[in-house]
């Protein structure tokens, strides 16, 4: 029998031995946790030798669309490499933000980059196989996005998780949250919270429902799946899940889950892609081109600037709606016209209200004629011939002969300016000649102007174009754009003042600071305000009684009807005093119309649109100044009075009758050969100065007679003559 003792001794032990063998397992546990831990730390220290530098965070640009408003603040039409916008934080509302916590990141407030409940919790769920839960927390999912790739593998998942506790030290979480919302991915081409509103219910972020927010944040998860435009029963159960997520975690009670899930969506479905998803795509396709102008493709694309632009809707829809009409009537009435071109500018900022190119922009045919078309425009470029010609002193009652003269070619061949009624009228007055579009009176005007100085003129009121030192320039032979010819007689109604047409107020950077202003334009008197008032007043008379009366509109109105020979080319181009309207018609192949005169279809299409645009516009007449012009009756003409520049009035008891007092000699078989007339010298008067070339300057010092450059090709002749009224009646003043 074992005494006490010795049970007390073996006990004992066997306690030592199994305290040794607890002793030893503990310390290879230790061992191997610590093994472990310096392990990972050396692999944590390893990996964190080579993070990105996360203060790049708070520099980092994204790609930025640049968005384009009409004047009224509608969107027009986005640029972008990727459809994104940034919106702050503060204009997100919370149940936006609070529908992406919920499904992303339920514990996003209290963890510090890494949720290790959440991680167990969706291991858990995978072992289970129930619903896969995403491990990732939102401060993961934007250190993924900004600093690393997509792969799947451990080393990433551990610079994710690295990254994300490193953001977590340095940014608020609304920081984070805003840079999250703004970054991501919603498919339908849209990056960003704000980008996904419009692309999806064609609103600002700030007006989303429970039920779109939902939606929205069911979506980054695998856009192309649950995307509303590829599979709207998968959204819908995916919106489902959000909401639900949200009454789990406080964000919504049941009964407000169960309003949102019934509530109509309001998708606005899914849009073109690139030119064809803009508004208005005439205008906005020109402001894309001035953007990339100014600022480069690079900026346009992804600077995320906010562009305000000029454009009237009503306007534009107007003018859209007149030159469908103008298409229409072309073609009814047998033209052969098959495009039309409208531009419509406000002479006194230069602002270009509305823009039309064509009677369709389309996929097939994205040609803006508003601007991109060169043509002739016939007679409508007489008004630089003849305000070259007033503000040099000549006055509306001077008279030129309308006959028959001829110009060397140098070829061996010449040069014989017609009208299309092959009539000479004789000595005929300035207005009567304008009104009348008598083209040999245009030859000789210029002739005696310089044709040097005509371009002058007429590049300094507004045309771009290069123009040819060419005499048949003055019947329209360069060719010249819708918008330019509306820049140039935008001057004349501007009182001889000149303003850069422009499609864009203003143009901020994605901070808001203006980087482009056109709010206060430049101005540049360019013609006296006396010149531009008798100019205008004989533009009148080609309304009232010359070759444009389909263009009266019941107030006052000038003008300029345009035609070139074969009838490629119709033009009608005039204002009032609140608005310049160019309109031009023809084919883009250069087939010939069949007889089609400015004064028809193109006046028609400007009457329409102009009493369309100042339905609501009191009428008012143009601005006279006293100061510079006189205002002297016709003898024995109750009522009839003729403007003259400061200077340049008559110095009788009389003024010249104007229409009634000129002969009109009709030569039916004008001669082969006769020289240019001799214009009386003009009154003195000094002009603005002008920003003429060397050479042109040099021949402006020349007389008369040898200043006028020599025709060197065969010109494209106007042949304006209203077809309504016989030719050589000249009408009542």
């Amino acid at each position: 029998m074992k005494t006490p003792i010795a049970v007390r001794r073996r006990r004992r032990r066997r306690l030592s031995l199994l305290g040794r063998i607890v002793t030893g397992a503990f310390t290879f546990v230790f061992l191997i946790v610590l093994f472990a831990l310096g392990t990972m730390a050396g692999i944590v220290y390893s990996y964190s030798r080579n993070l990105p530098d996360i203060s790049r965070m708070a520099d980092f640009q994204p790609v930025k669309s640049t968005r384009i408003y009409a004047r009224d603040g509608t969107l027009l039409a986005t640029l972008f490499k990727q459809n994104r916008v940034w919106v702050p934080i503060a204009k997100i509302p919370k149940r936006v933000s609070n529908a992406f916590i919920a499904n992303e990141d339920r514990n996003f407030y209290t963890h510090h980059g890494v949720d290790f409940a959440g991680i167990a919790r969706a291991a858990l769920a995978d072992y289970r196989h129930e619903q896969f839960q995403g491990a990732s927390t939102i401060t993961q999912q934007l250190a993924r996005a900004l600093f690393l790739s997509n792969e799947r593998s451990i080393s990433r998942k551990i610079q994710e998780a690295l990254l994300a506790m490193e953001i977590e030290r340095y940014y608020t979480k609304d920081e984070i949250l805003e840079r999250y919302l703004n970054l991501i991915y919603f498919g339908a081409g849209a990056y960003g919270i704000e980008a996904a509103s419009h692309t999806y219910f064609g609103t600002d972020v700030g007006h989303l429902t429970v039920a779109q927010a939902a939606m929205l944040a069911g979506l980054p998860a695998a856009p192309s799946d649950y995307s509303p435009y590829v599979d709207i029963e998968r959204a819908r159960e995916r919106q489902r899940h959000v909401l639900e997520r949200m009454v789990a975690n406080g964000y919504l009670t049941g009964s407000q889950a169960y309003d949102a899930k019934n509530e109509p969506l309001g998708l606005i479905g899914e849009r073109p892609t690139g030119l064809q998803s803009f508004k208005y795509p005439y205008f906005t396709t020109y402001v894309n081109h001035v953007l990339d102008t100014t600022f480069g493709q690079p900026v346009v694309y992804g600077g995320g600037l906010s562009v305000d632009t000029t454009l009237d809707r009503t306007l534009q829809d107007e003018a859209q709606e007149s030159v469908d009409w103008g298409i229409a009537h072309a073609e009814s009435e047998g033209i052969g016209a098959h495009e039309e071109a409208l531009v419509a500018i406000r002479p006194q900022t230069g602002e270009i209200l509305a823009m039309v190119g064509g009677g369709g922009f389309n996929l097939k045919n994205q040609f803006n004629r508003a601007w991109q078309a060169l043509r002739q425009p016939g007679s409508s470029f007489k008004a630089y011939v003849y305000t070259a010609a007033i503000d040099s002193g000549m006055p509306p009652t001077a008279l030129v002969d309308d006959s028959p003269v001829s110009y060397p070619m140098g070829d061996g061949t010449s040069w014989k300016p017609m009208d299309d009624d092959f009539r000479f009228l004789g000595p005929v007055t300035l207005r009567y000649a304008l009104a009348e579009s008598r083209n040999v009176v245009a030859v000789k005007l210029a002739e005696q102007v310089g044709i040097d100085r005509v371009i002058e003129y007429a590049h300094r009121m507004g045309i771009k174009a290069p123009l040819e030192a060419n005499l048949s320039l003055a019947l329209g032979s360069s060719v010249v754009s819708p918008l330019d010819q509306a820049a140039g007689y935008a001057t004349l109604a501007n009182q001889g003042i000149h303003i850069e047409p422009t499609a864009i107020r203003l143009v901020t950077d994605s901070l808001g600071s203006p980087v482009l202003d056109n709010r206060f334009p430049q101005e540049n008197e360019v013609i006296s305000a006396g010149t531009a008032y008798v100019m205008t007043s004989m533009l009148e008379s080609v309304i009232k009684e010359g070759t444009g009366t389909n263009a009266q509109i019941g107030r006052p109105a000038a003008g300029k009807t345009g035609t070139t020979s074969d009838f490629r080319d119709a033009w009608f181009v005039g204002y009032t005093p609140d608005l310049v309207v160019a309109v031009w018609l023809g084919n883009d192949d250069y087939t010939a119309m069949n007889e089609s005169y400015g004064g028809n279809i193109p006046a028609r299409t400007w009457a329409r649109f102009m009493q369309a645009a100042l339905k609501d516009v009191p009428k008012h007449d143009f601005v006279y100044p006293a100061s510079e012009v006189r205002k002297v009756a016709y003898c024995g003409s109750a009522g009839k009075y003729e403007y003259f520049l400061e200077g340049t009035e008559p110095t009788g008891t009389c003024a010249s009758p104007g229409y009634n007092g000129h002969s009109r000699t009709v030569y039916d078989e004008p001669p082969v050969v006769a020289e240019p007339i001799a214009l009386a010298a003009p009154a003195a008067k000094t002009a603005p100065p002008l920003r003429a070339a060397p050479a042109a300057q040099a021949a402006q010092e020349q007389p008369a007679e040898t200043a006028a450059p020599e025709a060197t090709r065969i010109p494209t002749a106007e042949i304006e003559t209203d077809p309504t009224q016989a030719p050589d009646t000249p009408p009542s003043p």
